[in-house]
């Protein structure tokens, strides 16, 4: 691109992340959002705002062939959000992509397969992080995010701040999820993190100011599923997925594993578990009976 260019897309990009914050967009719809403005710039090596309906077919037409229809439908939001909130054009070409509706039922983990992978994570601060994810269905960055005076011991209740939606929520704290934080909490005395940033000194990671790698985290799912063996197709949000469905099986109603997992819509929790006969009992008590059934080594190094 001309420098004159390369000023124009500049200007544009800022303006187009400062929409973006102004709409109140999470941090993770930002960063796709502005990543499918740099990928259609660097297609076509120019400013994106002089394209044409023709031209971004081309460009639809290669991205479906090279990315996931996941990322086709991110990148499309993204340009229209750009034309709609930047250029202050209306977004004329919407149907020049749609995404099929694929309906896919998720690989669950059975409670057995948990505490195996549980037991067999190596190191202790992902050992705990994948117990807490799994017995409190939270999503990656909700677990990653979570705090110290996130959790009331005295109510046995866990704070989960700014979900998606930015939506918080209180799910309750089973007895064994507590005394696995409290082991690691012990090794670490970050005063603010439950999981801090385990990089250099154990000094250090006292003083972290930044919670565990994201990518670390996922990388030590993926490893430890290898090694034991699973074949299912299963990741970090499978743990929550498997929360769902073995407490529905528990007989806890759809109703209050929809208020555990922060969704909107019992349309949105049916889909992460498997429909069983369900029998009304407390939040708290089906939570405990479910993490208690697990036999997992948290003092071993």
């Amino acid at each position: 691109m001309q420098k004159s260019e390369v000023n124009r897309f500049n200007k544009l990009y800022k303006e187009h992340q400062k929409s973006l914050k102004l709409q109140g967009k999470a941090k993770k719809t930002i960063d796709a959002y502005s990543r499918a403005i740099r990928r259609v710039r660097d297609y076509f090596d120019c400013c994106p705002d002089k394209l044409r309906p023709e031209q971004l077919k081309d460009y639809f037409a290669d991205l479906v062939e090279s990315h996931s229809w996941s990322t086709v439908k991110i990148d499309r939001l993204g340009l229209q959000f750009f034309w709609k909130h930047v250029l202050q054009i209306e977004w004329q070409w919407i149907d020049i992509v749609k995404p099929p509706k694929v309906k896919t039922i998720p690989d669950i983990l059975t409670s057995a397969e948990i505490e195996k992978l549980i037991s067999a994570t190596r190191k202790l601060r992902y050992r705990v992080f994948l117990l807490t994810t799994y017995s409190m269905g939270l999503r990656l960055e909700e677990a990653l995010s979570l705090q110290v005076g996130d959790i009331d011991a005295g109510r046995m209740m866990v704070h989960i701040r700014r979900g998606k939606g930015h939506k918080d929520r209180m799910v309750p704290l089973p007895d064994f999820t507590l005394k696995a934080l409290r082991v690691l909490w012990v090794k670490h005395r970050n005063p603010k993190l439950l999981f801090p940033n385990a990089v250099g000194s154990p000094e250090r990671i006292k003083q972290a100011t930044t919670h565990m790698d994201r990518g670390g985290a996922q990388k030590a799912m993926k490893i430890v599923v290898k090694e034991c063996g699973i074949q299912k197709r299963v990741y970090i949000h499978s743990l929550r997925h498997a929360f769902a469905t073995h407490l529905l099986e528990r007989g806890l109603s759809l109703r209050h594993i929809q208020a555990l997992l922060g969704h909107a819509s019992p349309t949105t929790t049916a889909r992460c578990a498997h429909l069983t006969d369900i029998i009304e009992q407390n939040s708290k008590n089906a939570v405990n009976d479910l993490i208690n059934t697990i036999h997992v080594d948290l003092w071993r190094l």
